[in-house]
């Protein structure tokens, strides 16, 4: 960590940064599968997968993103109309989507994913320092190092209820030998939902960020560009009921500033209808939303194009992610 600190500007660099402001641009595409019945086999035991549904044509947004301190953040996602925030207050992360009621998330406060795609240098280093070495791989024809972080059970435990239990969650990232810069981020959580008295749903979210195009911003190496594959997969309650999920997200940032003026505490706070022991509504306790009724310094440009809110919703899965588990993020 020591040699990504210094990769990315250096402890007093980073130590001047109080608060910062991200604007930039998505391209989202999804192909969804599904369990169906088999036409092959006589006997009609077998399951095929088809194709509900393939659209990698792509959808455009965009998305702006503040922060004061790591534990201060706030964002908000526009692809074709619909509008998906999240954000933390420094004592509840809450989410809000157009078919959502805000709720809260359970579990302490965590960072946004975003924000470790090499938009947030020192939350990456706080993350990965108390992480394991676990080998070297080449990525992006770019020897790295491979550190790994798990999921302590006691935050487990934390972010889990009586109808949702988060089994596993574990961060991997890929570091330059060459420049010491985060060149891939890669997390895994697996959820398990009771669905009856004796039944339970399993979903699997496995993600995995390219991370590129550094750019020096006030002496702070930024990425500005990168590409995230995301796999939901849901199973159980029979081989019928699973299906199978996987989007692409393709980002540029356009915009980046540090200490921003009148970037107060009030432009954090949850949103009023806020209901934080909403529990039946946690079915996914990670994802992105939410929707301040403070006024923040800049306004996000509005996006021209349509894409499922359901998709949205699911790319953004796990758009928040624990400090201590695998992370972050998204």
């Amino acid at each position: 960590m020591k040699q990504y600190v210094a990769a990315v500007g250096g402890e007093r660099a980073l130590n001047s940064v109080d608060s910062m402001y991200a604007m930039g641009q998505v391209k989202m595409a999804t192909s969804e599968f599904s369990a169906g019945e088999g036409g092959v086999n006589s006997n009609n035991n077998k399951k095929t997968m088809k194709v509900k549904n393939m659209e990698m044509k792509g959808e455009m947004g965009g998305f702006v993103v503040w922060q004061k301190r790591p534990e201060l953040w706030c964002l908000e996602l526009v692809v074709s109309g619909n509008k998906i925030s999240a954000g933390s207050d420094g004592k509840v992360a809450w989410r809000q989507t157009p078919w959502h009621h805000s709720h809260a998330s359970r579990g302490p406060p965590r960072p946004l994913r975003r924000f470790l795609q090499g938009l947030d240098p020192r939350s990456t280093a706080n993350l990965f320092s108390n992480s394991v070495c676990i080998g070297e791989k080449t990525v992006n024809k770019e020897d790295c190092f491979i550190l790994k972080l798990e999921a302590e059970s006691s935050t487990l435990r934390a972010r889990s209820n009586s109808n949702v239990e988060i089994v596993r969650h574990t961060v991997w990232g890929y570091f330059s030998q060459r420049t010491g810069l985060l060149v891939q981020l890669e997390d895994s959580h697996l959820l398990k939902l009771k669905s009856s008295e004796t039944d339970y749903i399993y979903w699997e979210t496995n993600m995995e960020s390219l991370i590129q195009d550094y750019r020096t911003v006030d002496g702070i190496q930024i990425a500005h560009a990168g590409k995230t594959k995301v796999s939901l997969f849901r199973f159980g309650e029979g081989a019928e009921t699973r299906s199978r999920t996987r989007m692409e997200e393709v980002w540029q940032v356009e915009e980046v500033d540090f200490n921003i003026k009148g970037l107060s505490i009030d432009c954090f706070l949850p949103p009023s209808d806020l209901k934080r022991e909403q529990e039946e509504t946690e079915k996914c306790d990670s994802g992105v939303i939410a929707n301040t009724n403070a006024k923040l310094p800049y306004k996000i440009r509005s996006a021209s194009f349509r894409i499922s809110a359901s998709k949205v919703a699911a790319l953004n899965l796990d758009d928040s992610c624990t400090t201590s588990e695998s992370d972050e993020d998204l």
